[in-house]
């Protein structure tokens, strides 16, 4: 069974999202959501830290624990995915999610015990260090591994920003105005790209949105 992502939850309050263009839908039992693509960021306000907290995955293996996936909060889902909802800012879904690892190895055994293999990697600089990237696949998102390729230290892995797709990144970026960075040319072939800035915003997640691909 493939592993998907159910929920992201997240430490910010439901308004900074609004204010960044998401679409949030009314407080019920478990709190303000913002449904995106097939996936809901569950907004649970900033009393339980900063930035991502935890996640909700389908699929994962019947035996054994998983409430804890290399130091990641994890709950296993059986719901249904999500409706999609139209976002102000053009988000249609998410490309991926980036998981910052001290131990890619670590990481990379942990992802193997629920059944996830890696599709590719990259090695690429970050804040002028020298990074490993690494994909797998969570159905309709991409789950980005980043670390380090030489060395090993202890400590939990966190998940530290999501990139959403849009259908037209120019008008997204105008949208953002002043609050985004000069859209540039991504990675992937035929696709541009964009930071946000979230804080201005009051959001504590790392943010950026990505053209659509064909298939998308």
């Amino acid at each position: 069974m493939t592993v998907t992502v159910d929920e992201i939850e997240v430490a910010d309050p439901p308004d900074a999202w609004t204010r960044a263009g998401f679409s949030v839908d009314a407080s019920g039992h478990a709190g303000p959501v913002c449904r995106i693509g097939g996936v809901r960021i569950r907004l649970v306000g900033g009393d339980r830290g900063t930035g991502i907290i935890g996640w909700s995955l389908r699929g994962l293996p019947p035996q054994g624990s998983v409430d804890d996936l290399d130091g990641i909060p994890t709950v296993r889902s059986t719901t249904a995915a999500a409706e999609p909802a139209t976002h102000p800012n053009g988000a249609t879904a998410i490309d991926h999610v980036v998981l910052l690892s001290p131990d890619l190895g670590r990481t990379v055994s942990s992802l193997a015990a629920i059944g996830v293999a890696p599709r590719r990697e990259r090695d690429a600089e970050l804040g002028g260090r020298r990074v490993r990237q690494i994909f797998f696949r969570f159905g309709e998102v991409i789950l980005e591994v980043v670390g380090s390729p030489d060395t090993a230290s202890d400590g939990p892995s966190r998940l530290w920003g999501i990139t959403y797709v849009v259908n037209d990144i120019d008008a997204s970026a105008a949208f953002f105005g002043d609050h985004t960075t000069p859209v540039k040319d991504a990675v992937q072939p035929g696709r541009r790209i964009t930071t946000v800035r979230h804080k201005d915003f009051g959001m504590s997640v790392r943010t950026a949105v990505i053209s659509a691909t064909r298939d998308r």
